[in-house]
């Protein structure tokens, strides 16, 4: 979710609990987060597929007291560091890509391995969802256009667009494809035909 202090505010006065990124744009409550962060728990995880492999180190931070800006968030009880070291294998060489470390905020009270869980099951759903429908899915072209760069603007037709591209995934996921750039090449029926049927450019 888009983190403000004014969304938080409305989520925990409607009796709910968030968990949002924390940015850069955030000045200086994200710069003090970077230079106090305090371990209070760890947890490690490791992923291996489609020739890399992916380490998580997840901790969390809940004595707050030294943060004084945290106050100004409603309902703030932990702060939330992820760093990711991911190695891709290319033939017979091993890259090693620079860490990337991001920060979330939560009024949760959780162990760290639910907020580890939490934060992967999110990207699960934002790589088996969105960027499918944006990168596997793309149009050629220069650049190619997914649907975060499509051109169609004129309603109903990017709601039109995106029924066709919802449509084409489960078809796929019915019979049985779990990889949808696969499922393109092996069916033959994508985007492209979904535009022809539906009369898009």
């Amino acid at each position: 979710m888009r983190c403000t202090k004014q969304t938080c505010e409305q989520i925990i006065t409607s009796g709910n609990d968030y968990l949002a990124a924390l940015k850069g744009n955030h000045g200086n409550f994200f710069k003090a987060i970077k230079q106090q962060f305090s371990t209070f728990a760890h947890y490690n995880t490791v992923e291996a597929g489609h020739g890399r492999v992916e380490r998580r180190s997840v901790s969390i931070w809940r004595t707050l007291d030294e943060l004084p800006a945290a106050t100004e968030w409603a309902g703030l009880n932990t702060i939330i560091r992820v760093t990711s070291y991911r190695h891709l294998r290319s033939g017979k060489y091993l890259m090693i890509k620079k860490p990337q470390t991001r920060y979330y905020i939560s009024s949760l009270t959780q162990t760290v391995e639910q907020f580890a869980r939490r934060i992967r099951d999110y990207w699960h759903v934002e790589n088996k969802v969105h960027y499918v429908r944006d990168v596997t899915q793309c149009v050629a072209g220069d650049p190619p256009r997914g649907e975060d760069n499509s051109r169609i603007r004129v309603y109903p037709l990017p709601n039109l667009f995106a029924l066709a591209r919802n449509f084409a995934l489960n078809l796929y996921r019915e019979y049985g494809f779990n990889n949808m750039a696969q499922a393109q090449r092996k069916s033959g029926f994508g985007i492209q035909l979904l535009k022809v049927l539906f009369r898009m450019k």
